[in-house]
């Protein structure tokens, strides 16, 4: 008796619910057919089973399209799997995805690539693969930001401190004229209204914390921005004064 083969709806919701052994019961033909199929959002199977997290589907499935075309497809934002797995921290996902050939340094249609996502959600184990992987530490997005930009906007520390180890241009402009000493301060500045509230004094003292690393590290406290501001001309009082102290500090060497 012929079996029925799987329904597109039992598949997507297998991906998401990692059901493995549905996939490894499939021939490789109906596999690869099946890997070929989207959702509403342009989104295959791989993807569904990425953003999940489910690592032994993502395996099945990436094994069946290694090769490039499925590892590297995208959905309609341009996000191809590897940007989610960077931008929701799976490690092992991040490794199978490039074993089986995602291109390290595709963007989506903001320009990002997955360092970018890395960078910005503080994935120190990721960031490392990535770059060792051959992931371009200075690529820039859509608006001009790289992503020690993207890291320094969000105060995540260790990731400023691993780009700059590796090269990242610690002056380098966004399309606004902004550095990402500029963008480490200007995130201090918006996160001071919430300093009251415990959810928020973390980001306020380490965007702090990584303006005054960027600046030991040689940023150019005196570049303008397209609007003629410089890091301390953006500063609040407090974090101005801690910067330009700072400063001193490093010319006095």
């Amino acid at each position: 008796m012929e079996i029925d083969a799987p329904k597109e709806k039992d598949l997507f919701k297998a991906a998401e619910t990692g059901s493995a052994s549905l996939f490894k019961s499939l021939l490789e033909k109906e596999l690869r057919w099946d890997l070929s199929m989207r959702n509403e959002d342009g989104r295959s199977l791989l993807h569904v089973a990425v953003s999940a997290g489910r690592v032994e589907v993502v395996r099945v499935l990436a094994e069946a399209g290694r090769g490039g075309s499925i590892v590297n497809s995208t959905d309609e934002d341009g996000w191809a799997p590897l940007h989610s797995a960077a931008s929701c921290g799976y490690p092992e996902i991040v490794n199978i995805l490039l074993e089986n050939g995602a291109d390290i340094n595709l963007t989506n249609d903001g320009g990002r690539t997955a360092l970018h996502y890395a960078a910005s959600k503080g994935w120190l184990k990721i960031a490392e693969t990535l770059i060792s992987q051959g992931a371009i530490i200075n690529k820039k997005d859509k608006v001009g930001c790289t992503p020690l930009h993207r890291a320094a906007s969000t105060g995540c520390m260790e990731l400023c401190e691993l780009l700059l180890e590796e090269g990242a241009e610690i002056d380098a402009i966004d399309r606004t004229g902004q550095t990402p000493l500029m963008q480490a301060v200007v995130c201090h500045n918006q996160e001071v209204i919430f300093e009251k509230k415990p959810s928020k004094q973390s980001v306020l003292c380490l965007n702090q914390e990584v303006a005054l690393l960027l600046i030991r590290h040689g940023a150019d406290v005196d570049i303008e921005d397209k609007e003629g501001y410089t890091a301390l001309g953006l500063a609040s009082g407090d974090l101005r004064s801690l910067l330009v102290d700072a400063a001193k500090a490093m010319l006095e060497g």
